[in-house]
């Protein structure tokens, strides 16, 4: 016998999180009852909630979609339909987050710089690192991702980003990269990394704004925020 797949429709009224959503808005809803209403159906003897919680369990939770490709979605019950929606649901939060910088001073919101930077670069599996580029405004001209790798990090020597500074016209930079681990806790590698960014900066008149370590789930530090940034005293 062939089993049903079952879909929002089939749960009781008070339990369908399209139609709380429409009355009582997206934030009350959990996050597997937003992917159900992305999903609108479950797979064969799996309702559409109880799919959504084992997918964000499969990836990690929620953080997991940061930088999830079709090929990471594909599986029974979430064919190429359900990816493309749930993929376009994804893209449209890191253009909002986006929207969010361009043409302000980038320091006025560093969590707002921060959530731009984790749905954009942030990776499940790889550590990510480059820079934003700033006018003499502190306004984003551009970035760039100068690496991709596994957990252990290699070296990115500061001559390589402030050599794209200067072809960009900048005059000042934020740094970023990714913990892989989740936890955003600087190292005392990152800490060096950043001390000599500090100088090698300074020498050509641009400013090191800023360091930021994404984590998981959002998560950020700011070495900025800890005086790690500042140069050092005569």
């Amino acid at each position: 016998m062939t089993q049903s797949i079952l879909k929002l429709v089939d749960l009781p009224a008070e339990e369908r999180p399209r139609e709380r959503l429409l009355e009582h808005g997206a934030a009350t809803l959990s996050d597997a009852e937003l992917l159900a209403v992305l999903l609108r159906t479950g797979k064969p003897g799996k309702p559409v909630l109880e799919f959504a919680r084992e997918l964000l369990e499969e990836l990690s939770g929620l953080s997991g979609f940061e930088a999830v490709s079709y090929s990471d979605l594909r599986r029974e019950g979430l064919g190429a339909a359900k990816g493309a929606v749930v993929l376009a649901a994804i893209e449209l939060g890191r253009r909002l987050a986006a929207s969010k910088i361009p043409n302000r001073k980038i320091l006025s919101r560093p969590s707002a710089v921060a959530s731009y930077l984790c749905l954009r670069f942030a990776r499940r599996e790889q550590e990510v690192m480059g820079a934003v580029f700033l006018d003499d405004r502190h306004r984003m001209v551009g970035s760039k991702e100068f690496f991709r790798g596994t957990r252990t990090r290699t070296s990115v020597e500061p001559r390589v980003v402030l050599k794209e500074a200067l072809l960009r016209g900048a005059d000042g930079l934020l740094l970023f990269h990714t913990h892989p681990s989740g936890d955003p806790s600087p190292s005392i590698e990152d800490l060096l990394f950043t001390r000599r960014m500090v100088l090698a900066a300074d020498v050509l008149g641009m400013t090191l704004v800023d360091h930021m370590i994404l984590g998981s789930a959002g998560s950020w530090v700011s070495l900025r925020q800890r005086g790690e940034c500042e140069l050092p005293k005569v």
